[in-house]
């Protein structure tokens, strides 16, 4: 949350999950989830969590107010980004415009529903499975993907 660049390509040869967030969302509880699986699978996971505020303004906070609230109230020690925007515009991230455009990640083209939509990307650096907002992170498809070689 300290304004240096993350580049995906540093994670090459680890699966990355990659979630926007929210402080004020039902779905917060899942940053437990996230960060347990953050220490569990931590030799072959990196788990980076994006701020938004665009879903019913869920996440008012200043950068340092949701990095505290993360760490206080879920132990939160995973990549967090600055608040960026995710949703189709021209304010678009270029993280968030690659993983909506199949045009960019080669495999399809998707919106983001809500906070805490889920994106899977492969040791080599390719998206293989969007996870809507509302499913676990621990869900079945998940950890099964974990197990995976």
């Amino acid at each position: 949350m300290d304004g240096t660049p993350i580049h995906l390509s540093a994670f090459k040869g680890k699966k990355i999950l990659l979630v926007n967030t929210a402080s004020k969302c039902g779905f917060t509880p899942q940053l437990e989830d996230l960060q347990e699986m953050h220490r569990k699978y931590a030799n072959q996971l990196v788990i980076i969590g994006f701020p938004s505020n665009e879903f019913a303004a869920q996440d008012p906070g200043s950068n340092t107010e949701i990095e505290g609230f993360c760490k206080k109230n879920y132990g939160v020690d995973f990549i967090l980004s600055e608040k960026i925007n995710v949703k189709k515009n021209d304010l678009q991230h270029p993280v968030y415009r690659w993983l909506t455009q199949k045009t960019l990640n080669q495999f399809k083209n998707s919106r983001v529903l809500w906070n805490f939509q889920k994106y899977l990307i492969s040791e080599n650096g390719e998206l293989v499975k969007i996870i809507r907002p509302w499913r676990s992170p621990k869900c079945k498809f998940i950890l099964q993907w974990l197990d995976s070689k």
